[in-house]
């Protein structure tokens, strides 16, 4: 087969197309030269597509209570249970949560079920956790969701300035973008202010490691020192400017705790810059003040002029791959669809569209306050869509307590086990990336295909089939009859510029008439595509002026005190992705890091007695857990990190949102996930391990895992108190294994165990991490040792042979070892290209490169 689909990555809101095409070796993932967004450059995660679409823990038929029933079964009685509870306590007593997984049409028809027919607004996403607070920000500057910025505009801007976004490893793709950027313009100038040096920073020009939280002060400083704007030109001037007066370099410097001539310099390049771009994340966005520091980034734009023309504006970046999607169909709680808001005219107008006289008037709960509610039994329903707030939302332990005591869950996925799912009352089967048929929005701006190359599993539907289906039972089949996913679309586009005449920034219009066969070779636009012509770029306020926001910088609330010594800042980490349901699975994305770490400064380590791959116990008021310790310069003292990835599934006591308080912004409702307050201790386990198993495994209460993506085996990593002889005995108990066995003096102790020539067990414990080739015991898996020899080697967790150990894995789109790079440094490779010419490294997705060049140094 030479043919290939085209589609877009489910990953980050980079938007990246894809292609996959089946061949002799299987189905292939590749890049799509012609997409705007990549051209055809993937990172690791999309590059290891392929290896994600086996049905290995797939959800593939409905069940209720655990048990597997047919489709008419389980849709007939959700149905029946949320209808009663709809005429029993209202509509308000049902939600839906939603996720920037689905796509933009499934989305479409869960916002235009709950708050165009069941009537009320009680439909949020996990979007809330991630770009709220920049859509407040843009909303009250011009008056609409409105991102004024291209990824083109990175290859002309004369300074750069990421704020809040560790791109080189969240967003890889666009992030090399501006790699090539500055290579080809070398004059262009590089600002990353992040308090940790991440690898974003390999290109910087200047490095601002500020105090966590006080970004707002270097930008309501900056509006101070820019040239005057004339009077009245923006709405909020006066008042914004007042409060930028009394923000002096000395006090912003004092409050960011930066020198003050960095300060300057920062400050003088902004104004000198003839184009500047500001590129933010979740470290502005995730803050009791976010909203506040995004429109402080907005103002020195509009104040400079830095907007609406190319090279320029504030860039709010995505960290889903249909976060802007959701936006544009009114997924938000607190908006309507197609950027409507909960006003009159725009609620009669919505109405006559949908022919609804039932359309929600007010706005729903937001999802911290949606799960608070659940637990006060306000809520009797919620349908969970796509998305696993049991490990994404805050304070964790409470979001556990409130599903486990709210009368009807509902969960939609296409994973059976989730930390969420397991309190479901009804699993809904959907269908995964690969399978689904629909469009995506990237951040950008930029619509996109998602196609599907492979047939739907068992029984799984699509998202909007399930959902209109539900609808249908509900009383409200004529408004919800779609038979495709074209159709979802075009009565999407057709509203958007429905009663619009340029009143609203999104206009999609010029789509609404799209045939099947239009819809399914679109090729990825920007919106506005509006029938008729209108700016693309203006203010939507009111009175048609942008509006300057009075900012007054605020530190999060998270306080460090006796007790909780220590600020936790959490994120993504370069090769997993969100909960790791998907990237979990791949073994190459678990090689660069395999379990939770903190990383700590080296003054604060000594303080606390640890030392780099210790074990510490990491608790704050709310909850804790337990990583692995990475001693590092690139954190502040006083201040450590966690990523935010693994859960239940992949760890005993591993979930970082478990510290997390739910303190969220008062206009966003995003939280304030990027500090907390926590302490550490040092602990010493009796002993560490790795295990090897063909059949599950049985952990006593008191051992901690963490689970290892090996293909065919179960595979651990481990730490525990107690007798790690005591254990291995009681999972051999009742099997007839022959265990095979060393140990010394209470400094290790190993075992395999056989049955019938075949190894069943390896476990390699030691006080301290053992050194194993895992690759060997895993092939003793497929092929067993032959001789005494060769188990006597895998005994000991060596390999056959002198195989040099290649060390943890720094390229993970290659499988390039750190070891293996330190001996080609060592053979004469002085430079990123040498190594990548020698080892490939650095050669495809260029995520590694930082690492390399640290190697090198």
């Amino acid at each position: 087969m030479t043919n290939f689909v085209r589609s877009t990555c489910p990953y980050c809101g980079v938007g990246c197309g894809v292609k996959a095409q089946q061949t002799e070796n299987g189905l292939q993932i590749s890049g799509d030269e012609q997409h705007p967004a990549n051209f055809g450059r993937l990172c690791v995660k999309g590059a290891a597509l392929g290896e994600t679409l086996g049905l290995e823990g797939r959800l593939l038929y409905p069940e209720i209570n655990g048990e597997r029933v047919e489709w008419e079964a389980a849709l007939d009685e959700t149905a029946r249970r949320l209808q009663g509870i709809i005429d029993e306590f209202g509509p308000k007593a049902v939600a839906f949560y939603a996720s920037g997984q689905l796509l933009t049409e499934e989305y479409y028809a869960a916002n235009k079920l709950m708050k165009g027919f069941i009537g009320a607004g009680n439909i949020d996403t996990n979007s809330r956790l991630c770009m709220s607070s920049a859509v407040v920000g843009y909303k009250r500057a011009f008056g609409a969701d409105f991102v004024p910025c291209s990824y083109e505009d990175l290859e002309q801007t004369d300074l750069a300035v990421l704020v809040g976004s560790n791109a080189a490893w969240a967003h890889p793709v666009l992030y090399q973008r501006l790699v090539k950027a500055k290579q080809q313009r070398p004059n262009m100038k590089v600002v990353v202010i992040d308090p940790r040096r991440t690898a974003t920073c390999d290109i910087a020009d200047m490095h601002l490691a500020l105090r966590p939280g006080s970004d707002a002060a270097l930008f309501v400083g900056l509006l101070n020192v820019l040239p005057p704007t004339e009077p009245n030109a923006f709405d909020g001037q006066t008042a914004a400017l007042e409060i930028a007066a009394s923000w002096t370099l000395e006090k912003t410097a004092d409050f960011c705790q930066l020198e003050s001539a960095d300060v300057q310099t920062f400050w003088q390049w902004f104004a000198q810059a003839d184009r500047a771009m500001t590129l933010y994340t979740m470290g502005i966005n995730q803050s009791s003040s976010g909203s506040d520091k995004c429109n402080a980034i907005i103002n020195v734009h509009l104040a400079s002029g830095k907007i609406g023309r190319d090279g320029c504006g504030p860039f709010s970046l995505t960290g889903q791959p249909n976060a802007m999607g959701g936006r544009e169909v009114g997924g938000l709680a607190n908006q309507l669809a197609c950027h409507m808001n909960f006003e009159p005219a725009d609620i009669a107008c919505l109405g006559r569209f949908w022919g609804s006289e039932r359309i929600a008037e007010t706005p729903g709960l937001m999802a911290v306050e949606l799960f608070e509610a659940i637990g006060r039994g306000e809520v009797k329903a919620v349908w969970i869509m796509g998305t696993n707030p049991l490990v994404s939302l805050p304070d964790s332990s409470c979001v556990a307590q409130a599903l486990a005591n709210c009368p009807l869950v509902i969960v939609s996925d296409v994973v059976r086990e989730t930390d969420t799912s397991r309190f479901a009352t009804v699993k809904f089967p959907a269908l995964a990336w690969g399978e689904k048929n629909g469009t995506v929005t990237n951040s950008e701006r930029r619509i996109s295909r998602q196609r599907a190359f492979l047939p739907a599993p068992g029984g799984a539907r699509a998202d909007w089939w399930i959902i209109s289906q539900i609808a249908q039972r509900l009383g409200y089949g004529e408004a919800f009859s779609w038979q495709h996913p074209q159709e979802i679309f075009c009565e999407h586009a057709a509203l958007s510029g429905y009663e619009n005449n340029g009143t609203r920034a999104f206009d999609i219009s010029a789509l609404a008439t799209l045939s099947r066969e239009q819809y399914d070779a679109l090729e990825p636009v920007r919106w506005p595509v509006a029938a008729q012509v209108h700016s693309s770029f203006k203010s939507w306020r009111p009175n048609g002026k942008f509006q300057l926001l009075p900012v007054e910088p605020a530190l999060p609330q998270a306080n460090a005190d006796r007790y909780y010594p220590l600020i936790l800042n959490s994120g993504r980490i370069r090769d997993q992705w969100h909960t790791m349901t998907r990237t979990g699975s791949v073994s190459r994305l678990m090689q660069h890091i395999n379990m939770p770490f903190l990383e700590i400064h080296p003054t604060d380590a000594k303080r606390y007695g640890v030392t780099h791959n210790d074990l510490v116990r990491t608790a704050s008021r709310c909850g804790g857990m337990v990583a692995k310790v990475l001693v590092s310069e690139n954190q502040l003292p006083g201040n450590v990190f966690a990523p935010m990835h693994w859960n239940q599934q992949f760890a005993r006591k591993g979930q970082i949102n478990g510290l997390v308080e739910s303190v969220c912004d008062p206009h966003s409702g995003q939280p304030e996930s990027k500090q907390s307050a926590v302490r550490i201790q040092r602990w010493q386990p009796a002993w560490c391990g790795e295990i090897f198993a063909r059949d599950d495994i049985a952990f006593a209460e008191d051992i901690q895992w963490w689970k290892q993506a090996t293909s065919g085996l179960q595979h651990f990593l481990c730490a525990a108190d107690g007798n790690a002889q005591a254990w291995i005995e009681t999972l051999d108990a009742g099997r007839g294994w022959q265990l095979q066995t060393a140990s010394g003096d209470g400094q290790f102790y190993h075992v395999l165990a056989w049955q019938n020539g075949e190894l069943q067990l390896a476990f390699y414990s030691a006080n301290v991490w053992p050194n194993i080739s895992s690759a060997a015991v895993v092939a003793a898996f497929e092929q067993a040792p032959e001789t005494a020899a060769e188990r006597h080697r895998l005994l000991a967790g060596k390999t056959a042979g002198a195989a040099m150990d290649a060390g943890a894995t720094v390229c993970s789109c290659f499988g390039v070892g750190e070891k293996t790079i330190i001996a080609a440094i060592a053979g004469g490779c002085q430079s990123v290209a040498q190594l990548g010419v020698k080892l490939r490294c650095g050669t495809n997705c260029g995520s590694c490169i930082p690492e390399l060049k640290a190697l090198l140094k």
